[in-house]
């Protein structure tokens, strides 16, 4: 299953974005209510049961209240990349990649990569960008899950944020990044210091940051807290013309093997949890 929307403590933020917790005792064939609501009750009985059947994943593609418990990921692999190019030929790249994966003994391990590069172009003085706009404010939003923003003044540009979280039943490989580093932290410049790129896995969070004289391009996975969910955002201004940006966010979450007894119980407790 795939959706279109991206040592190290942002392993519950993914998850936590990604996955919710189910758990509970196993469900017979029907489920004895000792009381029901009147609607439910047919006559003056103090006691009916409820009965259960399988429902077809065509049924349920279309209820609330369905996703995957946090007990059924083992691993997964983050890539991330964020990259402008501008028209006199200069190139920022920011890139890293973080697998974990979870062992016999419920011990997890990670691995990370970080790579940051800038190619000067052939006329530092036609960087395309343009002093007169302006793109702000974007970096202020504040949601919880996953947002994109896109704030673009100026013509003949191409910006995408693109995010993608993949379940698999397949084992997570660590994709190889040329040139990339087993550091937590990444960062490389211009010549005169006016476009930077850089990655860093630290305090819990990852941020991606490409800067050009014609606006930035973030990434950014923040931790849940007491206070607030977890967060995924990702953020392109651009103020020029005929610059070409993108921040592209892949997750790809490793799903355990199910049984068809414990997939329906955990379809009927979630069933559950959604009655009030």
């Amino acid at each position: 299953m795939k959706r279109n929307l991206s040592k190290y403590g942002v392993t519950a933020a993914l998850v936590a974005l990604a996955c919710s917790h189910a758990s509970g005792a196993p469900v017979a064939g029907s489920i004895e209510a000792q009381t029901l609501p009147p609607f439910l009750s047919a006559g003056a009985a103090a006691q009916q049961s409820i009965q259960c059947q399988p429902v077809d994943d065509d049924v349920l593609s279309h209820q609330t209240g369905k996703y995957a418990g946090s007990d059924m990921i083992s691993g997964f692999v983050l890539n991330l990349l964020s990259e402008w190019q501008l028209p006199n030929g200069a190139t920022a790249v920011a890139q890293g990649a973080l697998s974990v994966a979870q062992n016999t003994s419920n011990q997890l391990s990670a691995q990370v990569q970080t790579y940051a590069n800038v190619v000067g172009g052939n006329n530092p003085h036609n960087s395309g960008a343009n002093p007169n706009a302006s793109a702000t404010g974007g970096q202020n939003v504040a949601v919880n899950g996953i947002s994109q923003v896109t704030q673009v003044a100026g013509n003949g540009n191409v910006g995408v944020n693109g995010a993608t979280i993949d379940y698999s039943n397949n084992a997570q490989q660590l994709a190889n990044i040329a040139g990339a580093s087993n550091q937590s932290s990444a960062f490389a410049t211009n010549a005169n210091g006016n476009i930077t790129a850089g990655i860093t896995f630290a305090n819990n969070s990852i941020n991606v940051s490409v800067q050009t004289p014609a606006g930035i391009a973030t990434q950014s996975i923040v931790p849940g807290s007491a206070q607030q969910a977890g967060a995924i955002a990702q953020l392109l201004q651009i103020a020029g013309n005929n610059q070409q940006v993108s921040n592209q966010l892949a997750l790809s979450l490793q799903t355990q093997q199910m049984n068809a007894a414990m997939i329906r119980q955990t379809g009927v407790l979630q069933a559950l949890r959604n009655i009030h």
